[in-house]
Protein backbone atom coordinates (compact mmCIF):
# COMPACT_ATOMS: atom_id res chain seq x y z
CA UNK A 1 0.00 0.00 0.00
CA UNK A 2 1.34 3.44 -0.93
CA UNK A 3 1.89 6.06 1.76
CA UNK A 4 -0.71 8.23 0.01
CA UNK A 5 -3.35 5.51 0.34
CA UNK A 6 -2.26 4.71 3.89
CA UNK A 7 -2.83 8.31 5.00
CA UNK A 8 -6.10 8.47 3.08
CA UNK A 9 -7.37 5.33 4.81
CA UNK A 10 -6.53 6.81 8.22
CA UNK A 11 -9.45 9.23 7.86
CA UNK A 12 -12.00 6.42 8.19
CA UNK A 13 -14.03 6.55 11.39
CA UNK A 14 -13.62 3.78 13.96
CA UNK A 15 -16.54 1.98 15.60
CA UNK A 16 -15.35 3.00 19.08
CA UNK A 17 -13.12 5.49 20.84
CA UNK A 18 -9.52 4.40 21.38
CA UNK A 19 -9.72 1.60 23.99
CA UNK A 20 -6.23 2.44 25.26
CA UNK A 21 -7.47 5.87 26.34
CA UNK A 22 -11.12 5.40 27.35
CA UNK A 23 -13.25 3.13 29.50
CA UNK A 24 -16.48 2.02 27.77
CA UNK A 25 -15.07 3.14 24.38
CA UNK A 26 -18.23 2.10 22.52
CA UNK A 27 -20.39 4.36 24.71
CA UNK A 28 -18.74 7.80 24.99
CA UNK A 29 -21.47 9.25 27.20
CA UNK A 30 -20.63 6.56 29.77
CA UNK A 31 -16.87 6.65 29.33
CA UNK A 32 -14.13 8.40 31.25
CA UNK A 33 -10.41 8.57 30.62
CA UNK A 34 -8.42 5.61 31.85
CA UNK A 35 -6.74 6.79 35.12
CA UNK A 36 -3.22 5.82 34.00
CA UNK A 37 -3.56 8.01 30.90
CA UNK A 38 -5.13 10.91 32.79
CA UNK A 39 -2.40 10.84 35.44
CA UNK A 40 0.26 10.93 32.73
CA UNK A 41 -1.41 13.88 30.99
CA UNK A 42 -1.74 15.71 34.31
CA UNK A 43 2.00 15.35 34.98
CA UNK A 44 2.88 16.48 31.45
CA UNK A 45 0.59 19.53 31.66
CA UNK A 46 1.97 20.47 35.10
CA UNK A 47 5.52 20.44 33.73
CA UNK A 48 4.47 22.51 30.74
CA UNK A 49 2.62 25.03 32.91
CA UNK A 50 5.71 25.38 35.12
CA UNK A 51 7.72 26.01 31.96
CA UNK A 52 5.29 28.75 30.88
CA UNK A 53 5.91 30.70 34.11
CA UNK A 54 4.52 31.33 37.58
CA UNK A 55 2.21 34.16 36.55
CA UNK A 56 -0.15 32.06 34.42
CA UNK A 57 -3.65 31.22 35.71
CA UNK A 58 -5.03 28.10 34.05
CA UNK A 59 -8.78 27.79 33.48
CA UNK A 60 -8.67 24.13 32.37
CA UNK A 61 -6.55 21.47 30.69
CA UNK A 62 -8.37 19.68 27.89
CA UNK A 63 -7.84 16.85 25.45
CA UNK A 64 -9.20 17.44 21.97
CA UNK A 65 -8.52 16.10 18.49
CA UNK A 66 -8.83 12.58 17.10
CA UNK A 67 -7.94 10.74 20.33
CA UNK A 68 -11.04 12.34 21.87
CA UNK A 69 -13.15 11.17 18.95
CA UNK A 70 -13.89 8.34 16.53
CA UNK A 71 -11.35 9.43 13.89
CA UNK A 72 -8.24 8.23 15.72
CA UNK A 73 -5.54 6.37 13.82
CA UNK A 74 -1.84 5.50 13.94
CA UNK A 75 -1.19 9.13 12.96
CA UNK A 76 -3.03 10.54 15.97
CA UNK A 77 -1.44 12.41 18.85
CA UNK A 78 -2.63 13.69 22.21
CA UNK A 79 -3.73 17.29 21.56
CA UNK A 80 -3.34 18.67 25.07
CA UNK A 81 -4.57 22.26 25.40
CA UNK A 82 -3.84 24.53 28.35
CA UNK A 83 -6.82 26.90 28.49
CA UNK A 84 -6.08 30.39 29.80
CA UNK A 85 -7.85 33.73 29.82
CA UNK A 86 -5.42 35.99 27.97
CA UNK A 87 -7.42 39.01 29.10
CA UNK A 88 -5.85 38.51 32.54
CA UNK A 89 -2.82 40.21 30.98
CA UNK A 90 -4.94 43.17 29.81
CA UNK A 91 -3.00 45.32 27.31
CA UNK A 92 -0.18 42.74 27.13
CA UNK A 93 -2.52 39.93 25.97
CA UNK A 94 -1.02 39.69 22.46
CA UNK A 95 2.49 39.80 23.86
CA UNK A 96 1.73 36.83 26.12
CA UNK A 97 -0.02 35.01 23.26
CA UNK A 98 3.16 35.31 21.16
CA UNK A 99 5.32 34.28 24.13
CA UNK A 100 3.22 31.19 24.86
CA UNK A 101 3.24 30.20 21.18
CA UNK A 102 7.04 30.44 21.16
CA UNK A 103 7.40 28.48 24.40
CA UNK A 104 5.03 25.84 23.05
CA UNK A 105 7.18 25.38 19.95
CA UNK A 106 10.38 25.14 21.98
CA UNK A 107 8.85 22.70 24.48
CA UNK A 108 7.42 20.42 21.77
CA UNK A 109 10.73 20.44 19.87
CA UNK A 110 12.81 19.88 22.99
CA UNK A 111 10.76 16.97 24.33
CA UNK A 112 9.69 13.70 22.73
CA UNK A 113 6.85 12.59 25.00
CA UNK A 114 4.63 9.67 24.04
CA UNK A 115 1.80 7.69 25.60
CA UNK A 116 1.24 4.25 24.10
CA UNK A 117 3.25 5.37 21.09
CA UNK A 118 1.18 8.52 20.46
CA UNK A 119 3.02 11.85 20.61
CA UNK A 120 1.83 14.48 23.08
CA UNK A 121 1.46 17.93 21.53
CA UNK A 122 0.90 20.89 23.85
CA UNK A 123 -0.82 24.15 23.04
CA UNK A 124 -1.91 27.26 24.95
CA UNK A 125 -5.50 28.07 24.04
CA UNK A 126 -7.20 31.37 24.86
CA UNK A 127 -10.57 30.57 26.43
CA UNK A 128 -12.17 33.02 23.95
CA UNK A 129 -10.51 31.35 20.97
CA UNK A 130 -12.87 29.67 18.49
CA UNK A 131 -12.28 25.93 18.76
CA UNK A 132 -14.05 23.58 16.37
CA UNK A 133 -14.03 20.16 18.00
CA UNK A 134 -16.79 17.58 18.42
CA UNK A 135 -14.95 15.82 21.24
CA UNK A 136 -13.44 17.72 24.20
CA UNK A 137 -12.48 16.24 27.59
CA UNK A 138 -11.50 18.14 30.75
CA UNK A 139 -8.38 16.61 32.30
CA UNK A 140 -8.78 18.81 35.38
CA UNK A 141 -12.40 17.82 36.04
CA UNK A 142 -12.22 14.30 34.58
CA UNK A 143 -15.36 14.71 32.49
CA UNK A 144 -16.52 15.39 28.96
CA UNK A 145 -17.11 18.99 27.94
CA UNK A 146 -18.30 17.88 24.52
CA UNK A 147 -19.22 14.21 24.15
CA UNK A 148 -18.23 12.85 20.72
CA UNK A 149 -20.96 11.29 18.61
CA UNK A 150 -20.58 8.75 15.84
CA UNK A 151 -21.59 10.36 12.55
CA UNK A 152 -22.18 9.17 9.02
CA UNK A 153 -19.01 9.98 7.17
CA UNK A 154 -18.63 9.08 3.53
CA UNK A 155 -16.40 11.62 1.78
CA UNK A 156 -15.95 11.33 -1.96
CA UNK A 157 -12.44 9.85 -2.13
CA UNK A 158 -11.85 11.14 -5.66
CA UNK A 159 -12.83 14.70 -4.69
CA UNK A 160 -10.57 14.49 -1.64
CA UNK A 161 -7.67 13.13 -3.71
CA UNK A 162 -8.06 15.95 -6.24
CA UNK A 163 -7.99 18.58 -3.49
CA UNK A 164 -4.94 16.96 -1.87
CA UNK A 165 -3.07 16.76 -5.17
CA UNK A 166 -3.89 20.42 -5.87
CA UNK A 167 -2.36 21.53 -2.55
CA UNK A 168 0.67 19.24 -2.77
CA UNK A 169 1.44 20.76 -6.17
CA UNK A 170 1.07 24.28 -4.77
CA UNK A 171 3.49 23.51 -1.95
CA UNK A 172 5.96 21.60 -4.14
CA UNK A 173 5.97 24.35 -6.76
CA UNK A 174 6.49 27.05 -4.11
CA UNK A 175 9.42 25.12 -2.61
CA UNK A 176 11.02 24.33 -5.99
CA UNK A 177 10.87 27.96 -7.11
CA UNK A 178 12.16 29.38 -3.80
CA UNK A 179 15.87 30.14 -3.84
CA UNK A 180 16.33 33.59 -2.31
CA UNK A 181 14.96 35.91 0.34
CA UNK A 182 12.31 37.38 -1.97
CA UNK A 183 10.76 33.93 -2.28
CA UNK A 184 9.92 33.87 1.44
CA UNK A 185 6.85 35.87 0.50
CA UNK A 186 5.73 33.10 -1.85
CA UNK A 187 6.05 30.53 0.92
CA UNK A 188 4.23 32.78 3.39
CA UNK A 189 1.36 33.26 0.93
CA UNK A 190 0.94 29.52 0.48
CA UNK A 191 1.11 28.99 4.26
CA UNK A 192 -1.45 31.74 4.94
CA UNK A 193 -3.79 30.50 2.20
CA UNK A 194 -3.65 26.98 3.61
CA UNK A 195 -4.40 28.31 7.10
CA UNK A 196 -7.43 30.26 5.82
CA UNK A 197 -8.52 27.27 3.73
CA UNK A 198 -8.57 25.01 6.78
CA UNK A 199 -10.28 27.62 8.95
CA UNK A 200 -13.09 28.09 6.43
CA UNK A 201 -13.68 24.33 6.36
CA UNK A 202 -13.76 24.04 10.14
CA UNK A 203 -16.24 26.90 10.40
CA UNK A 204 -18.44 25.46 7.67
CA UNK A 205 -18.38 21.68 8.18
CA UNK A 206 -16.22 21.00 11.24
CA UNK A 207 -13.38 18.52 11.73
CA UNK A 208 -14.52 16.22 8.93
CA UNK A 209 -14.61 18.93 6.28
CA UNK A 210 -12.63 18.34 3.11
CA UNK A 211 -10.51 21.36 3.95
CA UNK A 212 -9.48 20.01 7.36
CA UNK A 213 -8.83 16.54 5.94
CA UNK A 214 -6.58 18.06 3.27
CA UNK A 215 -4.67 19.93 5.98
CA UNK A 216 -4.31 16.74 8.05
CA UNK A 217 -3.05 14.86 5.01
CA UNK A 218 -0.44 17.53 4.26
CA UNK A 219 0.73 17.44 7.87
CA UNK A 220 0.93 13.65 7.93
CA UNK A 221 2.69 13.48 4.56
CA UNK A 222 5.34 15.99 5.70
CA UNK A 223 4.44 18.70 3.17
CA UNK A 224 3.73 21.33 5.82
CA UNK A 225 7.04 20.59 7.52
CA UNK A 226 8.82 20.92 4.15
CA UNK A 227 7.21 24.33 3.69
CA UNK A 228 8.51 25.60 7.03
CA UNK A 229 11.96 24.07 6.54
CA UNK A 230 12.35 25.76 3.17
CA UNK A 231 11.50 29.14 4.68
CA UNK A 232 14.11 28.55 7.42
CA UNK A 233 16.67 27.49 4.79
CA UNK A 234 16.19 30.73 2.84
CA UNK A 235 16.51 32.78 6.04
CA UNK A 236 19.70 30.91 6.98
CA UNK A 237 21.15 31.69 3.57
CA UNK A 238 20.14 35.33 3.86
CA UNK A 239 21.83 35.71 7.26
CA UNK A 240 24.99 33.83 6.36
CA UNK A 241 28.24 35.38 5.15
CA UNK A 242 30.12 33.68 2.33
CA UNK A 243 33.73 32.65 2.98
CA UNK A 244 35.24 35.04 0.49
CA UNK A 245 36.45 38.64 0.33
CA UNK A 246 35.08 41.20 -2.08
CA UNK A 247 37.81 42.46 -4.38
Amino acid sequence: MSNFQKILNSFSLKDTLNPKVWTNPSEPEKSVMIPKVRNALEKISENFIDYLGDDIFVEDVILTGSLANFNWSEFSDFDLHIVVDLQQYEKDAQLYKDLFDLKKQVFNQKHDITIFGYDVELYVQDKEEAHFASGVYSIMNDEWITVPKKMDFNPDKEVLKDKIECWTKKIDNAIESSTNKDDKEILDKVKDKLKDYRKSGLEKDGELSYENLVFKFLRRSGHIEKLFKMKDKILDKELSVENKLDS
